[in-house]
């Protein structure tokens, strides 16, 4: 399949080799464009873990080709269950599978996210040229140029800053230092291979079932899912904080056990199945004002402008959809003066939805962690309500809608507005309406 390249090609430095910074090298490269990854680690080492990839994320990457490869290995999530933490009883409830595709155009996977990236690297780099070891010590945005540890000095066009949460270039973009806050909040990851829950019939459900589940309990909760095609069950494990290091780490299991120890025997079962499991404390920030520098020579994508809190699947698939509109943008590009310009265009569109989304992040945080009280009642009846009306809705019977529902996917405005986002689509509507006044320049 032909895809668009740029009339004029520019040399591009992408900094961070993660999911987001793969993406969008990729698609800068595919559009014409020199484009070196820097990555400061000399190998990847992404934490073993599952990944949740949600529509609007899943149509670019089948688009790019990478639908067989998923089905290969991705799981299909079949319900969503939302649990008391006590007594594991079902507060919320979705019917999945197809009707996720249905509804939004395109599926709903669980995935490894070791398998995700290697996926992301094969299909980047006929494209690229990928340096390891390659940290960025210093970069001059006037001049879209960086220096690494090494002292090597490297000249661009353009510089995109995808170094994550704890961005070094996102300082510059500022233009003084600019740290994450903790939220209070850290997690721990875990992956149990299944045939170890198979000689318990309570926790051979949880597999067979192909659910995503989120126990919900005071101030923690716990979300659980299967991945590479069900070989591993994914667990991550929100709880307080006790420091702030968000640095990943190995953890002491019988700690992570003792901060779910109230929750209902079934968990308490499958924690003692958890081999080893690694911790992190959950950053934040509030959106930015500007992505870009003032240099028109230097813009950020994914966690290192708007980090998603882990609480509704979003951060990867805000990364891939900044990807995919830089890219677009950086297919129209005819002239060196437009660089600029397409960096305000990349803004404009995806400024207000990834905000959005990092705002709207949050709120699970929230609703999952209430003590038990006058809250929590309150936010299982809503819970419950939303779970007879997707019960009626499956048995053909008319009903009312689930807005602003605790459940916040039985919110069927709110999830089509999440999931059924084309930022392809978006991007080229924007292009329609303003191109011609950019390729004027």
């Amino acid at each position: 399949m032909a895809h668009p390249t740029a009339q004029t090609s520019i040399s591009i430095i992408v900094v961070g080799g993660g999911i987001g910074g793969l993406s969008a090298a990729y698609l800068l490269g595919r559009a014409g464009h020199k484009v070196t990854v820097l990555e400061a680690t000399s190998t990847f080492e992404e934490v073993g873990a599952g990944i949740q990839l949600t529509p609007n994320v899943t149509r670019l990457l089948i688009r790019w080709g990478l639908g067989d490869k998923l089905k290969e290995c991705a799981v299909i999530p079949q319900e969503l269950c939302l649990r008391r933490y006590k007594n594991g009883e079902l507060m919320g409830w979705m019917k999945w599978g197809d009707i996720m595709e249905k509804d939004h155009g395109s599926p709903y996977y669980h995935v490894h996210r070791v398998d995700f990236h290697q996926m992301l690297l094969d299909l980047a780099q006929p494209y690229i040229t990928l340096r390891m070891s390659a940290k960025v010590t210093n970069v001059d945005p006037s001049t879209a140029t960086v220096t690494l540890q090494s002292g090597e000095v490297i000249k661009s066009d353009l510089i995109v800053g995808a170094d994550g949460v704890k961005s070094h270039l996102r300082d510059i973009v500022v233009g003084a230092p600019d740290r994450p806050q903790a939220t209070g909040d850290a997690a721990y990851r875990a992956l149990i291979p299944t045939h170890q829950m198979m000689n318990d019939p309570e926790l051979k459900e949880l597999v067979d079932e192909t659910a995503a589940t989120v126990w919900m309990g005071p101030h923690r909760h716990i979300v659980g899912y299967c991945v590479r095609s069900k070989e591993l069950y994914n667990l991550v494990m929100l709880h307080p904080a006790r420091e702030d290091n968000d640095n990943v780490r190995p953890a002491d299991c019988e700690v992570m056990r003792d901060d779910f120890k109230e929750f209902e025997p079934r968990i308490v079962r499958l924690l003692r199945l958890v081999p080893s499991t690694f911790v992190w404390s959950l950053l934040d920030r509030d959106p930015l004002d500007t992505w870009t520098h003032s240099s028109g020579k230097l813009t950020l994508l994914g966690d290192a402008c708007h980090p998603m809190l882990p609480y509704r699947a979003q951060g990867a698939a805000m990364a891939i959809e900044d990807a995919a509109a830089l890219g677009y943008f950086f297919t129209k590009l005819t002239s060196t003066t437009q660089i600029p310009s397409l960096l305000k265009a990349y803004e404009q569109v995806r400024k207000p939805r990834a905000s959005e989304m990092q705002l709207g992040s949050r709120m699970n945080q929230k609703i999952f962690h209430f003590p038990d009280g006058p809250q929590q009642e309150a936010r299982d009846a809503s819970m419950r309500q939303a779970k007879e009306v997707v019960e009626k809705e499956l048995r053909g019977e008319s009903t009312e809608g689930c807005e602003g529902n605790a459940n916040v996917w039985a919110d069927k405005l709110r999830s089509r507005a999440w999931f059924g986002y084309d930022a392809d689509e978006e991007a080229g509507k924007w292009w329609a309406e303003n191109g011609n006044k950019i390729l004027e320049e």
